[in-house]
């Protein structure tokens, strides 16, 4: 059955007026509260000429004031687009032309940064910033925080929003609610579209799956974790600006006490674990760690039970185009000694089968509407091989030459292409090289116009490269690594790249 994402979400508020709804720092919103500024700003903005079916290209980061305002748009018949400085001017430029947003959202520093005067600094920080109040024509500004230099004049200040008369939910629920750049070049940027019902349907299913219920405490600052918590009514604890548990392990840390669930990326998660022995007396009580972003490997499940014994791991196995597609016990991973990664009992919601070839092929009320302007999804071809076993999903590798960077699937057959045609680029490979949480590091291996010697870091086209490639590739796909080589592997009559034999040899270079 579908499920409307807003009416879910304003449900739970209707059940629960009076508990904790999302936390950060010292300031706590209850359900009530909750609801009222999500309506609010549904209202003002309707006030202001909003209409169903508006996009707005969304730079506000997942704050108190942000959640209310990405939801209130969606109230109001408005779809969000996920817009992210740090790809780049032109990669931003390029997605905000083919989302062709009525709407900016950003954050007065946002704005402030990408002046004129400051956008040479950015830069100089690896921060290529387009002109935020320029880079849409004709659109209407709504600006997150207090009134800096380059907000554009006439901006809606989203102070004003909150305080609105309510408006109400409009649109259709199945109509596009959510646009999420996934990858693609400056040429053809790739974005996945959901509407209230896909989402709903998948973030419902996944709350159940995972067992939130009413005032759980649960730690993330992942929206596609915190909205389900919402759903159940559960306490959504929102990390302060910066708290990454990968970078900042320690500071996380003082978040758990009190904490009934956790999200985390594996590596997080294990950069977490590495802080809890010197700090033991840290370890906090939790109900389950919920891991997404990468596949989950037995390393990292042992050392869950061995620091965090009575703590459940749940793996979830998923794609920006469904969420999620299967969810794993920890022990059930562990206990599964068959070939192929278990990653889970298909949810409800998820219809999938296998074709001939035997990649994995979704389809459901959770699957996406589309990609921005390529006609609709009716199934999804997932990239990975496996097989289905009485409803359990076994993956066994992946199709084509797709590979897994953080929460970003990487098609080296975008890229390829794009950098081969920049100077000085005889021949180009970028491969995936796992390391042992099941991440994949980017690695680019180019043949150089002038000859070379094996295998090296060191030569002009590696700063070139380094310095050219953001801002034409999308940043979640930068290199961890480049490399030159004399010429890349290749096979049979046609001279087909060998990816796997470049790949051993790469691993072999740089252990």
């Amino acid at each position: 059955m579908s499920v409307d994402l807003l009416v879910a979400v304003l449900e739970a508020a209707e059940r629960t007026p009076a508990a904790p709804a999302i936390s950060s720092g010292r300031v706590t919103l209850t359900y009530e509260e909750l609801r009222r500024r999500i309506l609010a700003v549904a209202g003002g903005l309707q006030a202001e000429g909003f209409e169903p079916g508006d996009r707005v290209l969304f730079s506000v980061r997942p704050n108190l004031d942000g959640i209310a305002l990405a939801l209130g748009v969606i109230v109001a018949g408005g779809t969000i687009v996920f817009a992210d400085p740090g790809a780049g001017e032109a990669m931003f430029r390029a997605r905000a032309e083919l989302a062709a947003p009525r709407w900016v959202a950003a954050e007065s520093l946002l704005y402030l940064a990408s002046t004129a005067p400051l956008r040479p600094i950015a830069r100089r920080r690896g921060l290529e910033l387009p002109p935020y109040s320029w880079v849409v024509p004709d659109a209407r500004h709504i600006l997150a925080g207090r009134w800096l230099p380059g907000v554009p004049r006439g901006a809606l200040r989203l102070s004003a929003l909150l305080d609105a008369a309510p408006g109400r939910l409009v649109g259709d629920p199945a109509a596009e609610a959510l646009i999420i750049f996934t990858s693609g070049t400056t040429a053809d940027p790739k974005a996945v579209v959901h509407s209230r019902l896909s989402l709903g349907t998948g973030l419902a299913g996944y709350s159940q799956h995972v067992r939130f219920v009413e005032g759980e405490r649960v730690v993330t600052d992942q929206l596609m974790i915190g909205i389900p918590a919402l759903i159940a009514g559960a306490h959504w604890l929102l990390p302060p600006h910066g708290a990454n548990p990968g970078a900042q392990p320690d500071a996380y840390l003082d978040l758990l006490p009190g904490a009934d669930v956790l999200f985390a990326v594996p590596a997080a998660l294990d950069a977490i674990l590495t802080q809890l022995l010197a700090k033991p007396e840290k370890t906090p009580s939790l109900r389950a760690v919920l891991l997404g972003g990468a596949p989950v490997l037995r390393p990292l499940l042992d050392r869950v039970a061995a620091q965090l014994p009575g703590t459940q791991v749940l793996a979830i196995y998923g794609m920006t185009e469904m969420l999620p597609v299967a969810i794993a016990d920890g022990a059930d991973k562990l206990a599964f000694d068959e070939p192929g990664d278990y990653v889970g009992e298909l949810l409800p919601s998820v219809s999938a089968r296998i074709d001939d070839s035997g990649e994995l092929v979704l389809s459901g009320d959770g699957l996406a509407l589309g990609y921005l302007g390529k006609e609709p999804l009716s199934e999804l071809r997932s990239g990975d091989l496996g097989r289905i076993v009485d409803g359990r999903l076994i993956l066994s590798g992946r199709s084509k030459d797709m590979f897994i960077r953080g929460v970003t699937n990487v098609y080296p057959g975008l890229y390829e292409p794009v950098i081969a045609g920049l100077p000085g680029v005889s021949d180009v490979a970028m491969i995936g090289v796992p390391n042992e949480f099941g991440d994949d590091a980017i690695v680019l291996v180019v043949v150089p116009l002038e000859p070379v010697a094996g295998l090296s870091r060191s030569h002009p086209l590696v700063d070139s490269l380094a310095k050219a490639l953001p801002g034409l590739i999308d940043a979640a796909v930068l290199p961890d690594t480049i490399l030159v080589i004399d010429a890349v592997p290749r096979s049979g009559r046609g001279r087909k790249l060998d990816r796997a034999a470049l790949t051993s040899l790469v691993t072999a270079f740089l252990s």
